[in-house]
């Protein structure tokens, strides 16, 4: 326990050490490929982009083994129980926020099932609060508040892979024994002496020197589609490629599952919009009743029984009968 806090005593000192040259860092360098990108038409402006943009799958594509690891262990530790949560400052920490924010419409998980914490909390989702992410003993009183277990897999997102926010509430998730995973641009960096998993994918320097809302970002929300769909596909939220567990919230929302069912269920929309109206709007419970043969009723008890996995309940009925 004592090297672990020398460690993250060393790693906040390398964030404001004078000998550390900032500019060694890859996501600070500056791009020779675009450093006459205010001389040049517009349309060259963008051509640049796209063309630094293209080296972004590429360098995630190196860490698909690291991302898929991450996938199975978190995916894990929920069926049992734990949350994910993701933790970050500006750019890192928004989009952890809209990744949260995307999954209970989306995989109908509950709000605190998927947890994001921001660096300056709600207010900086919208408004820079430049500060928040030098403050140290922060996340791990917020990770502490909301209950933060062994169980729970901590996420944290960081381009430059040092951020003292994120690195406190990495800390704090090994203290308790959570997993913990890092998102990273910059190899080697100190996120990775406190995570499981490190996941970095070397995107390069910036169009715009520093500015990692750009390729960083980018590489960072692939990266986080790819997590969050992946341990949801592994949590059954899925039938074959279709959104099966989506929450219906809205007009286009409910044409989409009843375009789910008709599709999933090879039927004209009004006989699924029908099987809907029965099953009381939920997706995998109209798919189970008409492929199944079966009442809504006995379709729930048979998601239930199988932990909401369709193909996990076909197969037990099938056992069965």
């Amino acid at each position: 326990m004592n090297q672990n806090k020398n460690i993250l005593k060393k790693l906040y000192t390398y964030e404001y050490d004078t000998n550390v040259d900032f500019k060694t860092m890859l996501t600070e360098a500056r791009n020779p490929n675009t450093d006459n990108i205010d001389k040049v038409s517009t349309l060259e402006i963008v051509r640049m982009m796209n063309k630094e943009d293209q080296l972004v799958p590429n360098a995630v594509a190196v860490e698909l083994p690291k991302i898929a690891l991450a996938i199975d262990r978190i995916a894990n530790r929920m069926q049992k129980g734990g949350r994910m949560i993701y933790i970050g400052a500006g750019t890192s920490g928004r989009l952890g926020v809209l990744d949260a924010a995307e999954c209970p419409p989306t995989f109908n998980t509950t709000p605190d099932q998927v947890i994001a914490l921001i660096a300056g909390g709600e207010k900086a989702i919208y408004h820079a609060i430049e500060g928040a992410e030098d403050q140290m003993n922060v996340c791990s009183l917020e990770l502490e508040k909301i209950g933060l277990s062994e169980h729970d897999s901590v996420v944290g997102i960081a381009a430059s892979g040092r951020t003292p926010y994120v690195l406190d509430g990495l800390f704090a998730a090994k203290r308790v024994g959570a997993l913990t995973v890092s998102i990273a641009c910059n190899h080697p960096s100190p996120m990775e002496q406190l995570s499981e998993i490190s996941i970095f994918p070397i995107v390069g320097p910036e169009v715009i020197t520093g500015s990692t809302r750009l390729k960083a970002g980018t590489a960072q929300k692939l990266v986080l589609n790819m997590i969050s769909a992946g341990v949801m596909i592994r949590l059954g939220k899925t039938y074959g490629n279709l959104m099966a567990d989506m929450q219906a919230t809205n007009h286009k929302l409910k044409e989409r599952a009843v375009n789910l069912v008709s599709i999933a269920c090879k039927l004209s929309e009004d006989e699924a919009e029908k099987i809907l109206e029965l099953s009381a709007g939920d997706v995998k419970t109209a798919i189970l009743c008409h492929l199944l043969n079966i009442r809504p009723a006995q379709a729930e008890i048979l998601l239930k029984e199988s932990n909401g996995v369709i193909n996990s309940a076909i197969e037990k009925y099938k056992k069965v009968e």
